[in-house]
């Protein structure tokens, strides 16, 4: 099994940024492990090519709570990997059974060059499936992740998916915003998307008092530039869209 499947980066203030540097770029995806005083917080989970609990740096007793931004495969492969997993309630169902039309794992399998190195050996694409992760707790707009020394609120941002979420540390001034909104080009053609709930979003952003982004993919942003890229998605979106 690859021992280098993962790169980390230290980002500053506790954070740690996984990806997957060997997968195909449309399904490789920001991982964050987030150190708290009392408990520590991973957002997200890649592809579950293999395991990512071994690649965190962890105290072993210190509680570990995980959160999927939302349903798609490059977020969830590793979630079942731990016990205490946290996402929105729009798409419990969907973490309880991980059907491919739910996590577009499918799209993953069907891909030429899916991945650029074997995670082990006589890997093969068209047997990978994503595993089952039940929800020990659905969150909901507002609700508090308490690390201790820092919290992160819950904002429902819905319009990529239905369930999509944010995580806010307001004191830090940064936000962790999934496939929400990111440097690349958003989607919002799927048949979870919902364009008209995805305007909102983009307004409810521009609107935010943020200092830092960290998205599903891509580098970091400034706000300045996760304003930008809202603004950009409203102008070129149709105000007709509809619920």
């Amino acid at each position: 099994m690859a021992a280098d499947w993962y790169t980390t980066q230290d980002v500053g203030n506790g954070i740690t940024r996984l990806s997957e540097p060997h997968v195909h770029r449309y399904f490789s995806a920001n991982l964050f492990h987030v150190r708290g005083r009392d408990a520590d917080l991973v957002i997200d989970f890649g592809m579950g090519l293999v395991p990512l609990r071994p690649a965190l740096d962890l105290e072993a007793c210190k509680p570990l709570i995980a959160v999927a931004t939302h349903i798609h495969a490059d977020h969830v492969g590793s979630f079942h990997e731990f016990d205490t997993r946290l996402g929105h309630a729009a798409e419990a169902a969907a973490f309880a059974r991980m059907a491919d039309q739910d996590t577009l794992a499918h799209v993953f399998r069907s891909l030429p060059g899916a991945v650029t190195q074997a995670p082990y050996v006589n890997w093969t694409a068209k047997f990978h499936h994503i595993a089952p992760a039940p929800l020990t707790r659905t969150v909901g707009e507002g609700d508090i992740i308490d690390l201790g020394d820092k919290q992160l609120r819950v904002l429902h941002l819905p319009g990529h998916s239905q369930g999509s979420i944010g995580l806010l540390d307001e004191e830090a001034g940064l936000l962790f915003s999934g496939d929400v909104i990111y440097v690349g080009g958003l989607v919002d053609d799927l048949p979870c998307s919902n364009q008209a709930l995805y305007r909102q979003t983009m307004q409810r952003l521009i609107d935010l008092d943020v200092s830092w982004v960290y998205g599903g993919h891509g580098p970091t942003m400034s706000a300045e530039l996760m304003k930008a890229i809202a603004r950009q998605y409203l102008h070129g979106t149709s105000a007709k869209a509809t619920l």
